[in-house]
C-alpha cells in the first residue's frame, strides 16, 4: 500500500520497494517463529488448542533450535532493514536514519514479545493494537516515507484499512482458539468479550476498514478506475458471514487464509486504481 501510494505520487523506487517487501517478510517469519516458541514455553499450546499444531509443541523442533531461528531472523531483518534505510535515506537528514532504525528495532521487539518473554503483551489483549500500529500505520506510512521523504497524514485512512484487515486475521485466529486461550489464561480480545461480541467486533473491523479507504478515495477521487478496489469488498462480507455462523476450528481455519488473501487483493486493486 505504501509503495502504491508513492507510485501514484510519482516517487516510486524499485530498490526501496524490494527491500521493504524483503524486510517485511523477514519480520513476519520472525513473528511466526516467536509466536510458536512463546506459546510453547509459556504453556499456552496445549492439547485443548484446536488449530494446526505448532512446531515446538508438537516436538518437530526443540525450543532451543526455535530460539536460534528467532535470533537468526532478528539479525536478518535488522540487516535487511539497515540496507533499506541506507538506500532510501541517503539524501535525507542524518537524524531521519536513526529515527527509522529505532522504528525498525521496535518492529523486531514487537514481533518477539507478542507471546515470548516474561510479560507477553498478546496475553493481555494488546495484540490487536500492535497489529494495527505495525501492520497498518507503521507499515504504510513508513514505507511511503522511504519513497517520498515526506509525511502525508492523510494516508492514515488507507493505512488504517490495512491495519484493521490485518487485525481481522488475528481476530479470526483468536475466535478459533477462544476456549483453549481462556483455559490457559491467554486473555485475547475474544476471550475478554466472549464469542458473540467478538463476532460483532469482527464486523466492526471489516466495516470500518472498508469505510476508511472509501472516505480516502472520495477525498482524492480522480477517475472511476480508482474505485476498482470495491470488487474486493464482497470477499470481506463473505468472511464476516462465515465467522458469524461457523464454530468449529476446522471450519474457521480456511477463513484465516481467505481474509489474508482478500486483503492482498484489496491492496493490489487499490494500487492499480490509483496508479492508472
Amino acid at each position: 500500500m505504501g509503495c502504491f501510494l508513492a507510485a501514484a505520487a510519482g516517487q516510486f523506487s524499485w530498490p526501496v520497494a524490494g527491500l521493504s517487501v524483503l524486510t517485511t517478510i523477514l519480520l513476519q517469519v520472525l513473528s511466526n517463529f516467536a509466536n510458536d516458541y512463546g506459546d510453547a514455553v509459556n504453556g499456552k499450546d496445549t492439547e485443548l488448542r484446536e488449530g494446526p499444531r505448532r512446531a515446538v509443541h508438537s516436538g518437530h523442533i526443540t525450543a532451543e533450535k526455535m530460539l536460534r531461528a528467532i535470533i537468526l531472523f532478528s539479525a536478518l531483518a535488522l540487516i535487511s532493514g539497515i540496507a533499506l534505510l541506507t538506500i532510501a535515506l541517503k539524501d535525507a537528514p542524518a537524524n531521519t536514519f536513526w529515527v527509522f532504525l529505532g522504528i525498525g528495532i521496535a518492529c523486531i521487539f514487537a514481533a518477539i514479545t507478542y507471546t515470548a518473554g516474561k510479560r507477553p503483551y498478546g496475553y493481555v489483549g494488546l495484540g490487536d493494537l500492535s497489529v494495527l500500529i505495525f501492520f497498518g500505520w507503521v507499515g504504510v506510512l513508513g514505507s511511503n516515507f522511504l519513497h517520498t521523504h515526506a509525511w502525508n497524514w492523510g494516508l492514515l485512512l488507507p493505512a488504517t484499512s490495512c491495519g484493521l484487515f490485518a487485525v481481522g486475521v488475528l481476530n479470526i485466529n483468536n475466535i478459533r482458539d477462544i476456549d483453549s486461550d481462556r483455559a490457559t489464561g491467554k486473555n485475547s480480545i475474544p476471550v475478554r468479550l466472549g464469542r458473540e461480541k467478538a463476532i460483532v467486533y469482527h464486523w466492526c473491523i471489516l466495516l470500518i476498514g472498508m469505510l476508511c479507504v472509501t472516505v480516502y478515495t472520495a477525498q482524492h477521487f480522480s477517475s472511476y478506475t480508482s474505485l476498482i478496489f470495491f470488487l474486493s469488498f464482497p470477499l470481506f462480507v463473505k468472511n464476516g458471514l462465515a465467522i458469524s455462523r461457523l464454530t468449529k476450528a476446522s471450519e474457521l481455519d480456511p477463513y484465516l487464509k481467505q481474509m489474508a488473501l482478500s486483503t492482498l487483493l484489496f491492496v493490489i486493486l487499490f494500487g492499480i486504481g490509483i496508479v492508472l
